[in-house]
C-alpha cells in the first residue's frame, strides 16, 4: 500500500497523465479513445447490465467501440461536431454508454439529465438563457412525453430496446458505418455538461473539460482502490456527478467492467446483485448503507461473504454505520466528500496509508491543496470551524475555473469557496460541521429549495412558499415546505397530498416535500428574503 504523504508530495498532472492516459492533454486526446477504444480487446468486458426484471446482458469493449461509431456517424451527418452538447435523459441502459461515448468521439459535450426531473427542471437546464442550448436529446419511451412540455425542446431520438419501432435507437444505427476516426481535442475542451442544485437562484451549469479525467482516475486508483480482479457497482445514477463520473467515466478509464442496475434502489435487489454477481468493491450514499443495516442480519450476511471494500459520498456518512459496515459485512466502509464543481476533495483512501478518524471526512485527495478559512479569507486555527477552499494555485488537479455562463462568485482570488463548513485538525482530517448556504441533502440527492419553490408556486392554491431541509435519521434530510396559500383556500390532507403530486410531477421524484406546513406569513429580512434559519426553528 503506497503511503499517503508521498503520494500527496508527488501527485503532478504530468505524472498522473502519464498513469492514466494514453493520450496527452497538450498533444491531443479523445474521452472515448481513454474509456473505450484503448480497451476494445478480444472479448473484454465493458458493462454488466441488470434489467428491472433482473435479466442480464454484458457488453465488451469492442462491441462499445462499434455501437459508439455508428452513433457518432450519425451524429456527425446531423451536423453535430466540437463543442456541441448532447442530453440524455436515459436510465442506466447499454444505450446510454452508447449514447456518451459517441458523442465524445465527435467531440460533443455530454450533458446528463437525471430521469426522475420533470418537463420544468429539464427546461431549466437545456432551454432558455440558463439552458444549455443542447443539439439533440437522446430518452426512452418512458420519459419522452415529458419533453412535449418543456419549451424550445431540440429535436429528440428515442430509444426502443425492443427494436420495433422504426426511427428510434438502437434501430437507425444499423445503416450506419462503423470505423469513424475520433476527433482530436486538448486538456481543456470541455466533454462534460452537469448542472449544479440552486439555492437562491437557478441551477449553474459546470463544464468538465478533459483534465478532469486525472483527478477522476486518481479517485479510482486511490480512494476507491479499484483492482483489475474486483467486481465494481457503483450504485449512483450517471444522472448526477458521482453516478457520471465514478459509475460510467471511472471504472471504464481503468479499462474496468462496470454495472449498471436499470431499476430503482431496494434492498432486496441490492444484495441480490451483490451476491449475484459477486461484487467486491461496492459504492453508494449512506442512505443505501442505512437501509441495508436496517433490513438485518440476514441481508448484510450475504454480502458480507464478497465485498472487499465499501465507499460512501453524497452526504456525511453516520459513525454508527460505518461500525455496522465492519461487524457486519466484515468490509472498510470509507467516507468520501466532494462536489459537482471539483469532484472529489477528502476521502478516506482505501489504497493510500494514512490515519483515520471517527467522523472524519478524510484527508485531502492528493493533487488538491484545501484549506479552511474564516470570513476573513485567511487560514482558521486548527480545531476551528470555517469555510473548506481550495487553492487553486496550488491544486494541480483542480479543474473548476468558475460556472459556465455565470458569474463565479464561489472564486475569490485564488480560493474557490465550497461553501461547506469544515474543521481541520493537526493531522489533516477534515470534520464535516454543516452547510453553509440552503442546499438539502437526501438520500444522497443535492436539491435546491429554489427549485422546489418555484414548482409549488406555479400551483393555483399557492401564494408563497419557503422550504428547507429538515434532518432525518435515515435520509440524513427531508425536503419541508412552508406554504401561504391564496386568500380563499385553505390546508387540508387533500391539498397536501395534490401538492406533493405536484412537485414529483413538474420538477422530480426525489424532490417533492415529505411535510408540508401551511402558515399565514412568511419569516423575511427587512429587504424581502425568507429568513430560512427561522423556518427551521419552527421545524
Amino acid at each position: 500500500m503506497r503511503d499517503y504523504q508521498t503520494a500527496h508530495r508527488e501527485m503532478s498532472v504530468a505524472s498522473a497523465e502519464k498513469d492514466l492516459l494514453q493520450g496527452r492533454l497538450g498533444t491531443g486526446l479523445n474521452a472515448a479513445v481513454e474509456c473505450c477504444d484503448r480497451w476494445a480487446l478480444g472479448s473484454h468486458v465493458a458493462l454488466e447490465w441488470i434489467g428491472r426484471d433482473m435479466q442480464r446482458e454484458t457488453v465488451t469493449f469492442a462491441a462499445l467501440k462499434a455501437d459508439s461509431e455508428r452513433f457518432a456517424s450519425l451524429l456527425k451527418r446531423q451536423g453535430i461536431g466540437k463543442g456541441d452538447i448532447v442530453a440524455g435523459l436515459l436510465p442506466r441502459i447499454p444505450e446510454l454508454l452508447t449514447v456518451v461515448l459517441g458523442a465524445w468521439r465527435v467531440g460533443a459535450v455530454y450533458q446528463p439529465l437525471f430521469t426522475a426531473f420533470g418537463p420544468k427542471a429539464i427546461e431549466a437546464r437545456i432551454a432558455g438563457d440558463s439552458g444549455s442550448g443542447a443539439r439533440l436529446v437522446i430518452t426512452d419511451r418512458a420519459n419522452r412525453s415529458k419533453l412535449d412540455d418543456v419549451a424550445d425542446c431540440p429535436p429528440v431520438i428515442e430509444v426502443d430496446r425492443t427494436g420495433v419501432t422504426p426511427g428510434t435507437l438502437p434501430r437507425i444505427l444499423a445503416d450506419e458505418p462503423t470505423g469513424l476516426p475520433p476527433v482530436t481535442l486538448k486538456g481543456e475542451d470541455p466533454f462534460v455538461l452537469l448542472y449544479t442544485s440552486g439555492t437562491t437562484g437557478k441551477p449553474k451549469a459546470v463544464l468538465y473539460p478533459l483534465t478532469m479525467l486525472l483527478p477522476v482516475g486518481v479517485y479510482m486508483r486511490d480512494a476507491i482502490d479499484l483492482r483489475p480482479e474486483d467486481r465494481y457497482w457503483n450504485i449512483a445514477d450517471p444522472g448526477w456527478a458521482y453516478g457520471m463520473l465514478y459509475a460510467l467515466i471511472g471504472p471504464l478509464l481503468l479499462g474496468h467492467t462496470t454495472t449498471f442496475y436499470e431499476g430503482g434502489f431496494t434492498v432486496e435487489a441490492t444484495v441480490r446483485i451483490v451476491r449475484d454477481l459477486a461484487i467486491t468493491n461496492f459504492a453508494g450514499a449512506p442512505t443505501a448503507y442505512r437501509l441495508l443495516m436496517a433490513a438485518g442480519p440476514e441481508a448484510a450476511k450475504v454480502a458480507a461473504g464478497t465485498l472487499r471494500v465499501a465507499s460512501s459520498a453524497g452526504e456525511p456518512l453516520n459513525p454508527e454505520v460505518a461500525r455496522w459496515a465492519k461487524s457486519a459485512l466484515d468490509v472498510p466502509l470509507k467516507d468520501h466528500y466532494g462536489q459537482t464543481e471539483t469532484a472529489m476533495l477528502v476521502n478516506n483512501h482505501h489504497a493510500l496509508r494514512h490515519s483515520e478518524k471517527e467522523s472524519s471526512a478524510g484527508q485531502a485527495m492528493p493533487g488538491f491543496h484545501l484549506e479552511v478559512l474564516g470570513e476573513d479569507l485567511r487560514p482558521a486555527p486548527t480545531g476551528t470551524p470555517g469555510i473548506l477552499a481550495v487553492d487553486m494555485s496550488r491544486s494541480p488537479l483542480n479543474t473548476f475555473k468558475g460556472y459556465w455562463r455565470a458569474e463565479t462568485p464561489a472564486i475569490q482570488g485564488k480560493w474557490y469557496l465550497t461553501g461547506d463548513t469544515m474543521m481541520r485538525d493537526a493531522g489533516g482530517h477534515f470534520f464535516f460541521v454543516g452547510r453553509s448556504d440552503d442546499i438539502i441533502t437526501s438520500s444522497g440527492y443535492r436539491i435546491g429549495p429554489f427549485d422546489v419553490e418555484s414548482a409549488l408556486i406555479e400551483h393555483p392554491a399557492v401564494a408563497e412558499v419557503g422550504v428547507i431541509g429538515k434532518p432525518d435519521p435515515e435520509r440524513t434530510e427531508i425536503v419541508k415546505a412552508f406554504i401561504v396559500l391564496k386568500a380563499g383556500r385553505s390546508g387540508s390532507s387533500e391539498l397536501t397530498a395534490e401538492l406533493q403530486e405536484h412537485v414529483r410531477r413538474r420538477l422530480a421524484t426525489h424532490a417533492f416535500p415529505r411535510e408540508i406546513a401551511y402558515l399565514t406569513e412568511l419569516p423575511k429580512t427587512p429587504s424581502g428574503k425568507i429568513q430560512r434559519f427561522v423556518l427551521r426553528q419552527l421545524g
